[in-house]
């Protein structure tokens, strides 16, 4: 279809359409009585490329040859017509640049549904065309004001219901149904029509006919239709509220959730309806995504205590603007999560709790101490279970004893061991004094429990004044600390009751329920376990400690010339005891052995081996054979002394022979660390329990020798010259190892803290003990210092080299005869004359070098003869027509003591003599 123009203001016939009747005089009244159209602005008001001017108007195209028609309520259109619509033909001519009573740049429902208004006289004759029907259909004003709309119909069908339609309106006063009619492109355009009766100030009927077109309509209908089933139907609360956060409309849901009538809502803001503490959370949350746009989602907040008892709700927002970006307000869902968060809660309650069992497991794993054991216990329960704990043992679980056999009763020794509270005071003390004995009633919830191992739950003040006996301090406390509610669980190991775990509740806190008590048993469970297991741990380690004590030196002699302190510390309560040992030993001729040794492996049977091989040191050490000889004779002794043939026997040793007349010191040792001597800086006497000076230190360069029951490597011996009061320190690796640094730290440590002065011997012992490593190895730890002197004050010694002649028997007894007189003791001379004349002759008889003869006058006289013959003589039985042999049988028979020893190449053969007046001192 074209359209044909001419001049400005010129209207040529529109081909297709019937020529308009009517004059001029018509057409003036037509046009007016139609609106102004500043009444009505249309989209193609204005000049554009919709707008006329007055340069030229578009002239609309000739329309087809087809009729449309009007259809009623529920006719549809007939089949093959076009329903395709058109795009807006050529607007009405408008003012160009008058100001609209509308701003159009804001967006509206009326920019989606454009509502067409034509005024038609009863006849159906145009009278008025507004621009949105222009829009709509396409065709202008200047051509159909004034025609029928019969005009745009199909057929004579849709004149007909059409004309029923005028009749109807104008006898009812409305009609309303479908309609087609045809635009100006010749496509049919489906719009539904609502026609309404209006009478001007002289009577004259109208009909006034207001049309959209009918898909959008019923977009627009099934988008409110889709908006009221979710608003209404939603099983979630919807809110709407404007700009000042007031609400505008909200749901049924949301009203029950609130407790408050839908209408109510309206017009008020949620602090105006909701609670006040519950408002506050909201409305903080309406005002940050009114502020920033930044929609919030699934927040979990406590319900309104007008809703949901102890219930929880999420709350979702966003907001709301209209077409032109402009702010409406919020829109907020609402859904009640309480099942939800409570089963969420739930699992969490049982992580938390499964957390805490795990926790306490490994916090107790290696602990191998009741105590410990139950104050963890107590701790580990509160604040997470309770608020007041304590952890009862038996006394046979908390000294490592043996269990007892017979049932629990009221005289069973209860001991509070762990404790712990949420708060402090005089009736916490009470009520939760560790080391408290407990005391209950046989009949009591205390008895009951520790008789049959079942727990109990107890609540209110009777049940818990049952809980020991009657008038009972601690119950008097708990209820005075509000304890409303209380858990008496049993401590289990081996099917045996061996404690209890009580926990209470106070104040405002919930009571306990049979969850709690399920939890508080199997906590229960996991500490009798781990008890019993400390239990029997002690009581081993008590057994060991006990046999390494007696198999210890019991008494540490003090020898002549030498000032003895030590110290033994088992290992710490994580490990077993082990086999260090230390000994003095004192020897012939006023000289002490000083021996430390280490047993490897811990535990009873590193006590036992301990025992065995100190044993073995001190029998071998009686027979005065030098250090090397000494060790070399152990080890060989090894094989018996081990616990089975599987099993080798591995020690190390040290040990060392001082002899105070010389100040020699002999030491050997089989892979010990080696000894420290600290030399002090003025030599001179060193009387026993005077003052230690200090001096230089260092640690002495010995053959290593390998560990008893190695072998493979020979022992040596080392002789020292010790000037005099210097201090000897030997010890187990115990004291100086450690597992991140090297043995030779720990030796140096040693050395510095023993070449600073200190009051006495035994204060240096403790200065060397507080100095050990805390991150050592937890092993034991042998110590003994020695400060190595000259013989005792007052005593004399006198000595001579002899050849080895016949002539020597008599010069020795006559140098024996004049020491003794000058010494004042004549009454040995002749025994002494004897035996020295016994043991002279035969060293010079079996000897070929010189002969020493050397006597000490102490508390004892003590006559030494040395020869460089290393066997030492044999003592045998001599017949009665045997010439010799009675020597050394003389010297036993006659002498207090007697003995040989290898000195150097050779021998020392000595006899000691009890002074006259002195009673036998029988060792």
């Amino acid at each position: 279809m074209t359209s044909t123009g001419s001049g400005a203001g010129e209207r040529r016939p529109q081909a297709g359409l019937p020529r308009r009747t009517g004059g001029a005089a018509a057409r003036a009244r037509l046009r007016a009585r139609r609106l102004p159209r500043e009444a009505a602005p249309g989209p193609g008001d204005g000049p554009g490329p919709h707008g006329d001017s007055a340069a030229g108007r578009r002239r609309p195209a000739t329309p087809g040859p087809d009729t449309p028609g009007i259809l009623p309520d529920g006719v549809l259109p007939a089949p093959g017509v076009p329903t395709v619509r058109s795009s807006p033909s050529v607007p009405y001519p408008g003012a160009a640049g008058e100001e609209s009573l509308v701003d159009r740049t804001q967006g509206s429902l009326f920019d989606v549904v454009r509502v067409a208004i034509a005024m038609l006289d009863t006849s159906g004759r145009v009278v008025l065309w507004s621009p949105a029907a222009e829009d709509l259909l396409g065709w202008p004003s200047e051509l159909l004001v004034g025609r029928r709309i019969e005009e745009l119909m199909v057929d004579e069908q849709r004149v007909e219901a059409t004309r029923e339609a005028f009749r109807t309106a104008v006898r009812t006063g409305s009609w309303k149904g479908l309609a087609q009619l045809r635009n100006r492109d010749n496509a049919m355009v489906t719009v539904e029509a609502r026609i309404s009766l209006l009478v001007d100030g002289d009577g004259t009927p109208f009909l006034l006919a207001a049309l959209a077109e009918a898909r959008t309509l019923q977009a627009v209908e099934r988008d409110l239709a889709v908006r009221d089933a979710l608003f209404e139907q939603s099983p979630l609360g919807i809110a709407v509220l404007d700009a000042e956060l007031r609400y505008t409309a909200v749901n049924q849901t949301l009203a029950d959730m609130n407790g408050v009538m839908a209408e109510d809502h309206v017009g008020r803001t949620t602090g105006e309806t909701l609670p006040e503490r519950a408002a506050d959370e909201i409305t903080v949350i309406q005002r940050q995504v009114l502020a920033t746009g930044e929609p919030v989602i699934d927040v979990t907040l406590a319900s309104p205590v007008t809703a949901r008892a102890g219930g929880y709700r999420s709350v979702s927002y966003s907001r709301l603007t209209d077409r032109a970006g402009k702010v409406l307000g919020i829109s907020g869902t609402v859904m009640d999560v309480t099942d939800r968060y409570r089963a969420v809660a739930k699992v969490e309650h049982a992580r938390r709790r499964l957390a805490l069992l795990n926790e306490f497991g490994s916090r107790v794993g290696d602990l191998l101490d009741a105590s410990r054991i139950a104050q963890e216990l107590a701790s580990a329960v509160v604040p997470q279970l309770a608020d007041f704990a304590a952890a009862i043992l038996l006394q046979a679980v908390a000294h490592g004893d043996d269990l007892p056999r017979h049932g629990h009763d009221r005289r069973t020794s209860l001991l509070q061991l762990g404790v712990a509270a949420v708060q402090d005071g005089e009736e916490v003390e009470v009520m939760l004094r560790r080391g408290a004995r407990i005391t209950f009633a046989e009949e009591s919830c205390y008895g009951r429990v520790l008789r049959t191992g079942v727990p109990e739950l107890l609540s209110g003040a009777d049940e818990l004044e049952d809980a020991t006996y009657p008038g009972d301090p601690k119950v008097r406390a708990a209820l005075e600390l509000g304890t409303h509610s209380m858990l008496v669980v049993p401590l289990r190991a081996r099917g045996l009751v061996i404690g209890l775990l009580v926990v209470s509740r106070a104040g405002r806190r919930e009571g306990f329920d049979r969850d709690d008590l399920a939890f508080s048993v199997e906590l229960a469970d996991r500490a009798g376990s781990s008890l019993d297991n400390a239990r029997l741990y002690a009581r081993e380690r008590t057994a060991a400690l006990t046999l390494q004590r007696t198999l210890l030196p019991q008494q540490v002699p003090q020898p002549t010339g030498v000032e003895v302190a030590y110290r033994y510390v088992p290992g710490s309560s994580g490990t077993e005891v082990g086999g260090d040992w230390f000994d003095v030993i004192p020897l012939p001729g006023d000289r002490t052995a000083l021996v430390v040794g280490d047993v490897m492996g811990h535990g009873l049977r590193a006590a036992a081996t301990m025992g065995r091989l100190r044993t073995a040191v001190r029998v071998l050490a009686a027979l005065d054979l030098p250090p090397d000889v000494l060790l070399r004779h152990v080890h060989e002794l090894t094989d018996d002394l081990a616990q089975g043939p599987d099993e080798a026997l591995l020690a190390t040793c040290v040990y060392a022979v001082y002899d105070p007349a010389t100040g020699r010191l002999v030491v050997a040792k089989a892979g010990h660390i080696p000894p420290v001597l600290v030399v002090p800086p003025i030599i001179g006497p060193a009387r026993s329990g005077s003052p230690l000076p200090g001096g230089v230190g260092q640690v002495l360069d010995l053959p290593s020798g390998a560990p008893l029951g190695v072998g493979g490597v020979a022992f040596e011996s080392v002789e020292l010259q010790i000037p005099e009061g210097s201090i000897l320190a030997l010890c187990t690796d115990g004291l100086v190892e450690s597992r991140d640094k090297d043995l030779d730290v720990g030796l140096g440590r040693l050395q510095s803290v023993l070449e600073k002065p200190y009051v006495s011997i035994q204060h240096a012992c403790e200065a060397v003990l507080d100095t050990m490593e805390q991150g050592r190895e937890p092993d034991d730890v042998a110590l003994l210092l020695a400060r190595l002197g000259r013989g005792e004050e007052g005593a004399r010694t006198v000595g001579w080299t002899l050849p080895a002649e016949p002539t020597a028997v008599s010069r020795a007894r006559r140098l024996v005869r004049g020491a003794l007189t000058d010494w004042g003791i004549e009454e040995l001379t002749d025994t002494a004359e004897l035996l020295v004349s016994e043991l002279v002759t035969n060293s010079v008889r079996y000897a070929s070098a010189p002969i020493g003869v050397r006597l000490t006058f102490g508390d004892t006289l003590l006559v030494e003869i040395s020869d460089p013959l290393p066997d030492p003589p044999k003592e045998r039985h001599a017949e009665e027509a045997d010439e010799g042999g009675r020597g050394l049988e003389l010297v036993r028979r006659l002498a207090l003591r007697w003995g040989a020893r290898a000195e150097g190449m050779g021998k020392v053969v000595w006899f000691e003599q009890e002074l006259p007046g002195k009673e036998p001192n029988q060792e």
